[in-house]
């Protein structure tokens, strides 16, 4: 037999999905036979998989070890040499600045991801076992693309993840960028369109007016710096879509310095060559989260700013200033 005490990465999900979390090498079928059959109990209680788990939940597995370790398979966490700019951390979740080039999360299963940073940091520094692994996963709640630096949340615990990106998917946390630009803009200013984007280019589309499949989006921006050909913006994302900042600039004329996909020919070719840069000035800078209560309370009207890296600086010293 065997006891599992449902813990707080663990609780809040269907007794099934845990289950098949603890076997994962077991049929469904398998899983809910043994329900019927009393073979696996809830508190002491038959159960037929539905029921939410909750702290300190008592699960018994009547089985034999040799039956459960069959029905397991072992699960080895890649372990990277981590580097993390923690900006903030507390016992639920972790803000760091990526860097540009780093995936936010895997592409790929030979990817190496921010999240495989995060995980080996938590490994190595015991805030997490290996063995929790099996059925909780720490995971990212907001993502950049690969060459946009900046801050990113990481929930530590199921809480933390759940809180976390329910706070970026309802827009309750602002979001501010810095980028250069080509061109002068004096004044501060919110932008409206619509977006849509091509799966197979990975490409979007920005327009004043709606059209078929596009979605809605808004940007404000400010300028912090400017001269007759340059303009060092402030950007808060209202809406989150996909290039939105790139695509959204350089719809009305002032493209994101840099990028190759949406950007100024001539300008990035100058950066190349003079700085060796060959991604977007795009830098995630600051977060601000809304009033909090409960568990996560510490975190009210928080202001997390992550500065943008050397070359970042360097290009406005050398454009800007």
């Amino acid at each position: 037999m065997k006891i599992i005490t449902v813990d707080k990465n663990e609780a809040g999900q269907r007794l099934d999905k845990l289950l098949m979390k603890q076997l994962n090498k077991a049929p469904k079928s398998f899983i809910y036979k043994m329900l019927r059959k009393k073979n696996i109990t809830l508190n002491g209680k038959k159960a037929d998989g539905s029921e939410k788990t909750c702290i300190n939940d008592e699960i018994k597995l009547f089985l034999s070890d040799n039956t459960i370790e069959n029905f397991r398979e072992a699960f080895h966490p890649a372990i990277v040499d981590y580097k993390l700019d923690v900006i903030y951390e507390d016992s639920n979740i972790l803000a760091v600045n990526k860097p540009a080039g780093l995936l936010s999360q895997k592409a790929a299963q030979e990817d190496v991801s921010l999240v495989e940073h995060i995980i080996s940091y938590l490994l190595e520094t015991g805030q997490l076992q290996e063995e929790e692994l099996k059925t909780f996963k720490p995971g990212i709640c907001n993502r950049l693309d690969r060459n946009t630096s900046g801050l990113i949340i990481a929930g530590k615990t199921l809480p933390g993840l759940q809180t976390m990106s329910e706070l970026f998917r309802e827009r309750r946390l602002d979001k501010f960028y810095l980028c250069i630009v080509k061109g002068t803009i004096r004044n501060p200013q919110r932008i409206e369109g619509y977006l849509k984007k091509d799966e197979k280019t990975n490409l979007v589309t920005v327009s004043d007016e709606y059209f078929e499949g596009s979605e809605p989006i808004q940007t404000e921006y400010s300028p912090l710096k400017y001269n007759d050909q340059y303009t060092l913006l402030r950007v808060k994302l209202i809406t989150g879509k996909t290039h939105q900042i790139r695509a959204h600039l350089s719809s009305i004329g002032h493209p994101v310095a840099g990028d190759g996909k949406y950007g100024d020919k001539s300008l990035n070719l100058r950066l190349k060559k003079d700085f060796c840069l060959k991604h977007q000035l795009l830098h995630s800078y600051q977060l601000i989260f809304p009033q909090l209560t409960g568990e996560f309370q510490i975190l009210s009207e928080k202001v997390l700013t992550a500065g943008p890296p050397d070359y970042f600086l360097k290009i406005q010293k050398e454009f800007l200033d």
